[in-house]
């Protein structure tokens, strides 16, 4: 695991849903500083899954790359440290 990068995605603009492409991946909620603890979520062989913290409801869009989002605003890139 520690050669794969999981996937962050946060939900600022409020979205009712977000299609993500991964089906394990890190919630943060929003956009530091106002994210929640990182959640890990994982789908397992469901399309869909609300994250316990903010709500959010993420279902997997095989159609997006593992770190693609939609609406395009929802990705987020941890800051290297």
């Amino acid at each position: 695991m520690a050669d794969q990068v999981v996937p962050h995605f946060q939900n600022t603009s409020g979205h009712d849903s977000v299609a993500i492409g991964a089906r394990e991946f890190m919630c943060i909620g929003a956009n530091p500083p106002f994210d929640h603890p990182h959640v890990f979520l994982d789908m397992g062989s469901e399309n869909e899954v609300v994250c316990p913290y903010c709500s959010t409801l993420y279902k997997f869009d095989s159609t997006l790359q593992a770190n693609e989002s939609s609406p395009t605003d929802c990705s987020w890139t941890p800051a290297a440290a």
